[in-house]
């Protein structure tokens, strides 16, 4: 998978259907904004729970998505894999496949954050 022309094409389709929906697409970033607040968790583990549940649900835009936003929190190839472990135990086969997908995501997007 080319990732980077991958999330530009996916930036591209949300750029024509936002205008058509503007209330729901409003809403939904706010909703994002709100949910990444820092708390009780910081930003950088939340990313990290959203990375595992867009690996579970098999999303290839979200891993990009989280993916891109733990590169941005300083996220270490150590941190990640330690992620995509328990990503893969928790959701067998399926999410070995997809968590190696998001590794290869962190690697794409890292080499354009270096």
């Amino acid at each position: 998978m080319d990732w980077e022309a991958f999330m530009d094409e996916t930036l591209a389709n949300i750029a024509v259907l936002s205008p058509e929906i503007p209330d729901t697409a409003a809403a939904f970033n706010r909703m994002g904004t709100a949910a990444k607040k820092p708390g009780a968790l910081d930003e950088k583990t939340k990313e990290i729970m959203a990375l595992g549940i867009a690996i579970a649900t098999r999303c290839d835009s979200c891993i990009g998505f989280h993916i891109k936003s733990l590169i941005r929190l300083h996220t270490t190839r150590e941190e990640l894999c330690e992620a995509l472990a328990m990503a893969t135990y928790m959701g067998g086969g399926p999410s070995y496949a997809f968590s190696a997908k998001a590794l290869k995501a962190f690697d794409t997007f890292s080499k354009d954050a270096g």
